[in-house]
C-alpha cells in the first residue's frame, strides 16, 4: 500500500530533525518535511494554509479555532515552548529594577495577538500584579516600521495601546529612549554591547526556578496543526503524527543528555541541563494532553481576558480526539 504524501513544515530543531532525516518514520506517511522560520511559516500557514501539517503559532490558532469555518485541528504537540521571562528588555535608565516598576512606563510591543506577548502580560498580571492597564503600549515593528499587525483585535476597556509613529521602529524608539524597555521574543538591536540596555529580570535562572516551583507552568508557544479536510479522509493520521514526533523528541533528549562532547556550539550546556534537572524536573518538555492541561487552560484564561478569544474556549476543542489519548499495555 502506497504511503500518504504529504507536506510538513516547522522550525528546523533538534526534536524535528529526527523526523527530516529519517530517523522516525510517521507511520503511514511519505513527508515532504520543509523547515522555515516562524514568521515565514505562520504566515504562509495562516494566509495561504500552504501546508498539510504545520507548526502553528498557539495564540494565532487559538484565534482561530472560535470559528467553525478554521482549516486547521492540532495534536499536542509543542514544538515550542519559553519560558519568556528573559524577554523583557529595559533602558537602565528607566528606573526599572522590578515588575510594579513597570507600572506608567512605555513598552514597545511588535504585535498584540504574539503568543509570547500574552503569556508576558498575564505573568505579568497574575503573577506579578501589574495589569497590562498600568502599562502604556506602542505597537510597531521591531526593525521594519512596515510590520501590520497581523490579526485584527478587540483591545481591552482602558487598555492604553497606539501605533509607533509612522516610518519608526521600535527598536529606534528604544535607542532614543522614546519608550522605556519593549517585550517579545527578539531583542533590540545591539542588546548585548549597548550599555544602556537590560532585562527586567537580569537574574532569569532564578526567576524562572521560582515562577515554575510556584506555578508548575512551562509556557506552550507553538502546536502543530493538520489540516481538517485531510484528517477526515485520514482520521488515523493525528495519532500518527503525535507517536512520531513524540518519538523524535525523546531522541532529541537523549542527545542532549549525552555529556561526552556538547552537540551545540555553546558552552556551559552541561551547567545548563544541571539547572534545568535540578530546579525544574527531569520531564519538563513534555507533549501530550493530559500532563499539559492545566498550562494550556492558564493560556486559554489569559487568551479569553485579553480579547483575543471571541468566547473562553475549552481545551479539550483544541485538539484531534485520536490524539490526546495513547494505549498503554
Amino acid at each position: 500500500m502506497s504511503k500518504l504524501n504529504l507536506t510538513i513544515a516547522t522550525g528546523n530543531y533538534d526534536r524535528t530533525r529526527p523526523i527530516s532525516d529519517g530517523r522516525v518514520n510517521i507511520e503511514g506517511v511519505d513527508p515532504n518535511h520543509l523547515f522555515f522560520s516562524p514568521e515565514e511559516m505562520f504566515y504562509r500557514a495562516f494566509r495561504f494554509q500552504s501546508f498539510d501539517v504545520c507548526e502553528l503559532s498557539f495564540s494565532s490558532y487559538c484565534v482561530g479555532a472560535c470559528n467553525p469555518d478554521f482549516p486547521y485541528t492540532a495534536v499536542p504537540v509543542f514544538l515550542s515552548r519559553a519560558f519568556r521571562h528573559a524577554a523583557i528588555f529595559t533602558r537602565n535608565d528607566a528606573d526599572i529594577d522590578k515588575p510594579s516598576d513597570l507600572k506608567g512606563k512605555t513598552l514597545g510591543v511588535t504585535e498584540y495577538q504574539l503568543t509570547a506577548n500574552v503569556w508576558l502580560r498575564g505573568i505579568l498580571e497574575d503573577y506579578y500584579g501589574v495589569p497590562q492597564t498600568d502599562i502604556h503600549w506602542i505597537r510597531g515593528g521591531l526593525f521594519d516600521p512596515k510590520r501590520p499587525e497581523k490579526i485584527k483585535v478587540q483591545l481591552p476597556e482602558g487598555l492604553d495601546y497606539r501605533e509607533a509613529p509612522e516610518g519608526t521602529t521600535l527598536n529606534e524608539l528604544m535607542a532614543s529612549g522614546k519608550i522605556d524597555g519593549l517585550i517579545g521574543p527578539r531583542p533590540p538591536k545591539d542588546f548585548y554591547t549597548n550599555p544602556d540596555y537590560g532585562r527586567l529580570f537580569p537574574d532569569t535562572f532564578g526567576a524562572v526556578a521560582e515562577y515554575y516551583q510556584n506555578t508548575q507552568i512551562f509556557p506552550i508557544m507553538h502546536v502543530l496543526g493538520i489540516k481538517k479536510e485531510i484528517v477526515n479522509q485520514y482520521p488515523w493520521l493525528p495519532a500518527s503524527l503525535y507517536k512520531a514526533f513524540d518519538e523524535a523528541r525523546k531522541v532529541a533528549l537523549e542527545a542532549i543528555l549525552d555529556t561526552s562532547a556538547s552537540k551545540m556550539t555553546m558552552p556551559l550546556l552541561d551547567e545548563q541541563i544541571d539547572f534545568v534537572r535540578k530546579e525544574l524536573g527531569p520531564e519538563l518538555w513534555t507533549y501530550g494532553f493530559q500532563n499539559n492541561k492545566h498550562v494550556i487552560d492558564k493560556f486559554l484564561e489569559y487568551h479569553h481576558n485579553q480579547r483575543l478569544s471571541s468566547r473562553r474556549l475549552d481545551a479539550e476543542e483544541l485538539f484531534h480526539p485520536s490524539s490526546m489519548e495513547s494505549y498503554s499495555l
